[in-house]
């Protein structure tokens, strides 16, 4: 029976070859192949091989300004051409991509994830209504987030027609390489991921590699005797696995997120005791994020994107006692918990369920959620927004567009201006102490990420709530339904626009509950909702 050699991280190196696409799976540094990773940055460094790599990644797999992940092959030279998901916590990364050194196909990080099922099969490519009309679409941008990858004469998406419907058709991509990691692996190389705090799309990412004839190489903790591990937890025959890499400081290069080395909370093998939420600050960020909740409905399925809402929707959900009203969803398949925050994001503490990432993207781009909130850089005047790239900084879509494609309430949430902002809060409303410098509502977005005449078209509904004002998406555009108690609609708002938006017949003013300290009143809001069956109110 064929089992995989166990090698060093050094010897794993030398099965990537100049030229040749490699491709690695993690989220954040949740799973990162560290050892390994750490290996192709230094024999690079060194020796100058392997080099003019294609890289191809669903996810952001990195830590703001850490140095792990996907920030170790982050050199000019290593890559030729890279394949993401997301970059906004790489910033070595994204430095390559706006200094053009690099080509740069930026494609939604589900369908990515999904791409792997598509390549496995030996299909032409991975058939979605995802991303039309957005910069992935081939007649705007297809992807390309950069001058040097719009001219490199190669396109990453096509654009075919069936049925007489408009579809995306993402290109396969060859993997010679595939690095993945585990737990345990036994002696005959099966490999088990218990204590990974993501199940992720290991398994299909596998099998679309073996497709190709590429190398598998998986970093393990441990070696275990072959037997010992239960069959129903081997996420990886050892047959599909080529060669094992024993993590030698797994206290450094094995750990399950990048603040800690490990938490069975985290992975399912226990359950942390219940702790008092530890309430948010009073802040701008956190009246956005209340705003947004008071559009929430009894018994939904929600998604929390990155930003604000990462940052302040589910500790404002359990500080106010609503979590029974809801499920969390995130984007790396999991369900209820408590989501990590900001390079944790992915993670969570006792959650119900974790599903494989790629599954998980079944739900968000098929049923769809019924609601998701997510951050903004900037709105135009057709209701388009732009959460992917702001000047020449490119932190990429993510799972931004896959889910507010087919959320059912997308609920943007954003500053009403950028850099500088600050405002006090009161019982009686909100005071701009100091505007912000650049503004958000512009006349047209930089980079389409979600296309307001596709939504409309959809049925969708769409909020842009920010700490002053409200925009409603109407068919002719954003219209402004509300506004903050405090501020003066032509001064604070209309001025701090580049276009003129519609304007409800009747302006609301916010509930200036959303402004106080202590528990706002979301409870209330949904019970009321739920005794009339659920209607919006």
């Amino acid at each position: 029976m064929k089992k995989p050699v166990v090698i060093t991280a050094k010897e794993a190196v030398d099965y990537i070859k100049d030229g040749s696409a490699l491709c690695t799976i993690g989220m954040t540094l949740i799973s990162a192949s560290e050892s390994i990773l750490k290996e192709i940055e230094k024999q690079f460094l060194e020796k100058g091989h392997p080099k003019d790599l294609t890289y191809f990644h669903t996810c952001g797999q990195a830590a703001m300004k850490q140095s792990g992940g996907l920030q170790h092959l982050a050199h000019e030279g290593l890559l030729r051409r890279v394949f993401g998901g997301h970059w906004g916590q790489s910033p070595l990364m994204m430095e390559l991509i706006m200094n053009n050194k690099i080509e740069a196909f930026n494609l939604p990080q589900g369908q990515m994830a999904n791409m792997f099922h598509s390549m496995a099969l030996r299909e032409p490519g991975k058939l979605s209504r995802i991303g039309l009309g957005t910069y992935i679409d081939p007649r705007v941008e297809g992807g390309k987030m950069n001058e040097r990858t719009k001219n490199c004469g190669f396109d990453a998406v096509g654009l075919v027609e069936v049925d007489g419907e408009e579809y995306l058709q993402y290109k396969p991509v060859k993997i010679d390489t595939l690095l993945i990691r585990g737990t345990y692996a036994d002696e005959n190389g099966n490999i088990d991921t218990s204590h990974e705090g993501m199940a992720l799309e290991v398994l299909p990412a596998v099998m679309a590699a073996k497709r190709w004839n590429g190398k598998v190489i998986c970093q393990v903790e441990k070696i275990v005797k072959a037997g010992s591990l239960n069959p129903k937890h081997v996420t990886v025959p050892g047959v599909l696995v080529d060669a094992i890499v024993v993590c030698e400081n797994p206290m450094e290069d094995h750990r399950q997120t990048y603040s800690w080395y490990y938490d069975p909370a985290y992975s399912g093998q226990m359950m942390a005791p219940e702790a008092a939420a530890k309430p948010v600050p009073l802040n701008i960020r956190k009246v956005i994020g209340r705003r947004a909740l008071t559009e929430l409905l009894p018994d939904q399925i929600i998604n929390i994107g990155t930003g604000i809402p990462n940052d302040v929707i589910g500790p404002i959900i359990a500080e106010e006692g609503v979590s029974d009203h809801v499920m969390i969803t995130v984007e790396s398949g999991i369900y209820g918990g408590v989501p990590a925050e900001t390079i944790d994001f992915g993670i969570s503490m006792n959650a119900q369920a974790l599903i494989g990432h790629d599954r998980q993207f079944e739900l968000y781009n098929g049923a769809g959620v019924d609601f998701t909130f997510m951050g903004a850089g900037e709105m135009d005047q057709y209701g388009n927004v732009n959460a992917t790239k702001m000047g020449a900084k490119a932190p990429g879509a993510g799972g931004f567009i896959d889910i507010t494609a087919t959320a059912k309430h997308v609920i943007f949430c954003s500053t009403f201006t950028g850099g500088g902002l600050t405002a006090s809060f009161t019982g009686e409303g909100l005071k701009i102490e100091k505007e912000g410098k650049i503004k958000k509502l512009v006349k047209e977005v930089q980079q389409i990420s979600y296309n307001g005449r596709i939504a409309w078209e959809r049925g969708q509904k769409m909020l842009y709530v920010t700490e002053r004002a409200v925009f409603e998406l109407t068919g002719k555009g954003p219209m402004l339904i509300e506004i903050a108690k405090g501020v003066d609609l032509k001064k604070d708002i209309l001025e701090q626009m580049d276009f003129k938006p519609l304007l409800a017949e009747e302006l609301k003013v916010t509930d200036t509950a959303v402004y106080r300290d202590g528990v706002f009143g979301l409870r209330d809001i949904l019970k009321t909702k739920e005794k009339k069956g659920g209607e919006e109110i």
